[in-house]
Order: structure tokens, then sequence, then C-alpha cells
């Protein structure tokens, strides 16, 4: 091994020193939780799951062999928000994001991927597919009064035309669900992937599924790390057990090389609630492999 020790490694994202929004990938924390319904601390997530991308700097990526630290991707730190105003927040979030090639948010609570789907769609000029891994649907109209409330993102995003809903895939779910989100949900063609569907099936099925699903057209990746069972993934507002080890979720992002990723989040990381960093570390690998494999795909091109 060469350079600093793991610990002396400076806390961006893999260690980056680079602060450029023009580059090829880039990484930006959204530390927002105003909308959170149960355990709020996602605010904290962008800086804990930087601390943890500092155990990533070892190698190559053993599937892609490519180390993604050394692919043109900056850091360029965490964007503004408006303090206690959660619409204005999320305008701003859009903002942002807008110019930004290929951007790779660290969440904060699930609602930043609304403004990031808005800011997107625009610059692409057409819906996105969606590749969304969760516990729960996302699909609630509103929760407890607050629209834009983190369990709405996907509503949302399907009423305002930014992800077609028949290019969409949730994987993981398994929360309580009032029958009429469900139906909703069902009703506008969206693929649901449950997690005891997942554990049954496999990740080669799960994933060829997805790619079935999502066919050729331009993708975002959004995954919320109670996805994941709190055996894996303490560290979040809103844990439901069952859901998938930490090695499922990675089995199945690593088969979807195929596809065309635009952009992506990893969200809901709530340090205050994790052990031993794992929560935190679980999500860093997640945005680590998602830029080995987008990385590695552009180097085919």
């Amino acid at each position: 091994m060469a350079g600093p020790p793991t610990f002396a490694v400076p806390p961006s994202f893999l260690g980056l020193a680079r602060n450029d929004r023009s580059a090829d990938f880039v990484i930006a924390g959204v530390p927002l939780d105003l909308g959170t319904t149960n355990r709020a601390g996602a605010r904290d997530g962008p800086a804990a799951i930087r601390r943890a991308s500092r155990m990533l700097l070892d190698g190559a990526h053993p599937q892609f062999h490519i180390e993604p630290a050394a692919l043109p991707l900056a850091d360029i730190g965490d964007f503004g928000l408006a303090l206690g105003d959660l619409p204005a927040s999320l305008r701003a979030i859009e903002e942002q994001a807008r110019g930004i090639g290929h951007l790779v948010a660290l969440g904060g609570e699930h609602g930043i991927t609304l403004p990031l789907l808005r800011a997107l769609a625009l610059r692409l000029g057409k819906p996105l597919a969606l590749v969304h891994f969760d516990a729960h649907l996302d699909t609630w109209p509103e929760s407890f009064g607050q629209r834009f409330a983190h369990g709405s993102v996907f509503f949302h995003a399907i009423e305002e035309g930014l992800v077609a809903p028949e290019r969409m895939v949730q994987i993981g779910i398994r929360s309580p669900v009032q029958r009429d989100v469900w139906d909703w949900t069902m009703d506008r063609g969206v693929t649901v992937l449950t997690a005891a569907e997942a554990h049954l099936a496999g990740p080669e099925r799960v994933a060829m599924r997805i790619r079935e699903v999502v066919g050729e057209a331009p993708c975002y990746f959004s995954f919320d790390v109670d996805a994941l069972d709190p055996a894996f993934a303490p560290g979040t507002g809103t844990p439901e057990i069952g859901g998938l080890a930490s090695w499922q979720a990675q089995a199945i992002l690593r088969r979807l090389e195929n596809l065309a990723f635009v952009g992506a989040d990893v969200v809901e990381v709530a340090p205050a609630y994790d052990t031993a960093e794992i929560t935190a570390l679980a999500a860093a690998t997640m945005a680590w492999d998602y830029l080995a494999l987008v990385g590695a795909a552009a180097r085919r091109q």
C-alpha cells in the first residue's frame, strides 16, 4: 500500500481533493432532513459516508478492475439549503444540481431525489427510467400533512413526468402501506420486487428483471439505505426488518453494467443510530460500486 494510512486520508469522498463541477462524475452532499417522518439525523449522512469511504482506497474494484478514485471525479462539498424551509430547500437543491453532468448525491433524506430528478429530466428533456432500492414505496401523496415529505418523492416524480413508471423498478419493498397507495403505484405500471421476492429469486434473477424493465432508457439510481435489513444498516431513520443483506444489494447492482445510468443518490444514513460505522460504510460502498460500474462503462465506450 502507498500513500497515507486510511485514518489520515482527508474526509472528502475517497479522499478527493478536486472541487470541479465540470468533472465527468461529481459527488455532492445534500444534508437535508426536514421531511423525515420518524427519526431525524440524515443531515449528518454526507459527512458520515465520506468518512467511511476512506476504507475503499486500498485498491481497484474486484469485479470491474477500476479505481473509482482515479476516475475524472470531484467532490464539490455540500449543497446549500434554506434553513427550516423544505420547499425552498428543494428549489435550492434543483438549482445547484443544474449544469452538473453525472451527479452522485449523498443524502440526506430521500426527499432530495425529487429536485435532483427535476434538474436531470429538464436537462435530458425526457422522463427517466428508475432503479430504486428501498423498504418503502415512497409514493404517498403526502405524509402527515406535508406534501414533500421523504415518503412522497416518487408520487411527485411520477405525477410531474420526471420518471416513466413503466420503466421504474423498486427493490426491497416491505414496509406497512395503505392499500390505496399500493394500488395507485401498481396502476401506474411500476414494477415492485419486494424484499421477500428478492430473497427467493436471488441477485441474478432480480438483476435480469431490472434489465428487462429499464431497457436502454436513460436511468437514475436511487439507493435508500433502509433497503438493507437493520442488521446491516441500523443507522437510518425508518428501519424495517426483513430487508436485503449488504451482499445482496451489492450483487444486484454489479449485474446492472449494461444500463444507461445518468445519475444517482445514496440516502437516509442517520449516523446517530449507527453501530461501528456499518451503515455509513454500506452506503459509501454502494456509491463506490456505482462509480466503478459507470466508470467501467465509460472506459468501454
